[in-house]
């Protein structure tokens, strides 16, 4: 399967070290994608790498909206393109969050750092289905202020009724008035209808791993909590074995899995 052509026609500075890039396809567009999955970008002459899709499933012209962090090679490249640029996109590959399935419950999305970025398909849904949901929660962590992705966004969501957002930092800051420490504490004291609640969490996987027990200890069974687990994935569909997690192929079984499968396969050290 080769990468197919897409200009960047849309570059915005998320972090220090992150952008989201528009990117329109040049001729052929990939298949629509569901929230959760993502796609392998192609740096010409550099590499190629997973990123998941931050942009809205909804949308029908073909964009694609992806959040680069500036880590590597291959994300080095990519974040730095400009509009007019091209780089080369295979998929959508991989599970999806599988939002469908929350109908009617209540819905609590807690992200850590650029963990929002595949949970944002999944706000949007929330957002424009609020209906379907009688409460949706955000709650997203940041190690400072100023490494929130999609500030802006998150000021006007929260803005939304029925929709809560809590933001918290690591740290205390002079710029801040907010909460101030891990995710799990806001999570701690979130009133909370075990029963009848999907959780979706992305973020470091210590931070999914506690967040996932302040869950379970409020009573939610742990396939009603969603996690994705990142691995170095490199063919996209589950034949080269690089993203190997015991016996899940992330790209193709994941990235998205069911706490109940994933808490076994992260408590191995080795893993």
């Amino acid at each position: 399967m080769l990468p197919i052509p897409y200009r960047v026609i849309g570059r915005h500075v998320e972090t220090r070290d992150s952008v989201t890039l528009d990117l329109e396809p040049v001729r052929e567009q990939l298949p629509p994608f569901r929230p959760g999955q993502f796609t392998m970008l192609y740096a010409r002459g550099v590499g190629e790498i997973a990123i998941s899709i931050s942009g809205d499933a909804s949308r029908a012209d073909g964009i694609l909206t992806q959040t680069i962090r500036d880590v590597g090679a291959v994300s080095h490249a990519l974040h730095a393109l400009t509009p007019g640029e091209v780089l080369g996109a295979r998929g959508p590959f991989g599970t999806g969050w599988r939002f469908d399935s929350a109908y009617g419950r209540e819905v609590v999305i807690v992200a850590g750092g650029v963990g929002l970025a595949p949970l944002r398909p999944v706000l949007i849904e929330a957002i424009n289905g609020r209906a379907d949901h009688p409460r949706t929660v955000l709650i997203a962590g940041a190690r400072t202020p100023s490494e929130f992705l999609f500030r802006e966004q998150l000021d006007s969501w929260a803005s939304i009724p029925g929709l809560e957002v809590v933001l918290t930092i690591d740290q205390p800051a002079q710029d801040w008035a907010g909460p101030v420490g891990f995710v799990t504490e806001p999570l701690s004291r979130l009133q909370l209808r075990p029963g009848s609640t999907t959780a979706f969490l992305c973020g470091p996987e210590p931070m999914m791993r506690f967040s996932a027990a302040v869950l379970i200890g409020r009573g939610m069974a742990e396939k009603d909590i969603r996690i994705s687990v990142e691995r170095n994935m490199k063919c996209g569909v589950g034949l080269c074995g690089h993203c190997q997690l015991g016996p899940l192929l992330v790209c193709r079984d994941g990235p998205v899995v069911d706490y109940a499968l994933a808490r076994p396969l992260l408590a191995v050290r080795e893993l």
